[in-house]
C-alpha cells in the first residue's frame, strides 16, 4: 500500500523519534490504516494498533503483513478489555483524541503507560475565542498552498469528526490529568501534546 502526505503524516517523523529503543512496546490509538505503525515497525516490532473501524484495520493488517509482533484490536480504546493488563513505553495518538471524550481518554492513556513511558498526541482543537480564529485565519493561505504542493490525501473513507474542545480547554485538562505535560499550537491546524509519566507513578 502506498504512502501519502497530509496534515497528520507531516508529524510522523517527530513521533518516530520518540520511540525509546528497539524493544519498546508501542500503542497507536486510532491507528486507522496503519501508516504510522508501518513506519514504527522499522524501530520496534512490539506494536499494537487499536481502532473501531474494521475496514481501516484490514488495511493496517495488509500494510504490516511482513512477519512482526504487530497486534491489532478492533474496538473502543476506552473500554477494550484487551488493553487492561498491558503497559506501554510509548503511546501515540494522531488526529483521534477528538473522537473520544477528552478527560476519560487522557486518563486511560495515563493508566496504560509504564512509569517513565511517553505520551505523544497530535490533535485538533475547536476555534472558540477570537484569538483562535485569528490564528486560523493567518494560517489559511500558507496551509492551502502547502497542501496543494504536497498533493494532500489520505486513505478512502477516512473517518472524520469535528473537535469539541478549544486549545485552551485541552491544555487545561492536560495540566490537571498529566502534570508537567507540554501542549503547543502547531502548523496545519494541529496541536501537539507531550508527556512523560513519572517513574514513581
Amino acid at each position: 500500500m502506498k504512502d501519502y502526505w497530509n496534515h497528520n503524516t507531516v508529524y510522523h517523523p517527530e513521533l518516530l523519534a520518540s520511540v525509546p529503543h528497539h524493544d519498546s512496546r508501542i500503542l497507536d490509538v486510532g491507528c486507522g490504516d496503519g501508516l504510522l505503525l508501518q513506519k514504527i515497525a522499522s524501530r520496534t516490532k512490539h506494536i499494537t494498533g487499536i481502532d473501531p473501524d474494521a475496514v481501516a484495520l484490514s488495511r493496517a493488517r495488509a500494510r504490516l503483513s511482513i512477519p512482526s509482533k504487530a497486534r491489532f484490536i478492533c474496538g473502543d480504546f476506552l473500554t477494550s478489555s484487551e488493553l487492561d493488563t498491558q503497559r506501554f513505553d510509548l503511546i501515540v495518538c494522531v488526529a483521534a483524541l477528538h473522537h473520544m471524550p477528552l478527560i476519560p481518554a487522557l486518563e486511560r492513556m495515563r493508566l496504560l503507560l509504564r512509569p517513565g513511558g511517553q505520551l505523544r498526541i497530535v490533535g485538533l482543537a475547536r476555534n472558540k475565542s477570537m484569538f483562535d480564529w485569528v490564528i486560523s485565519g493567518l494560517l489559511l493561505v500558507p496551509i492551502r498552498l502547502m497542501s496543494k504542493a504536497h498533493r494532500e490525501s489520505g486513505y478512502p473513507n477516512m473517518t472524520t469528526a469535528q473537535p469539541l474542545e478549544s486549545f485552551t480547554e485541552i491544555r487545561g485538562a492536560a495540566a490537571r490529568i498529566l502534570p508537567g505535560s507540554r501542549v503547543r499550537r502547531r502548523f496545519y491546524y494541529r496541536y501537539t501534546l507531550a508527556w512523560t509519566k513519572p517513574h514513581d507513578s
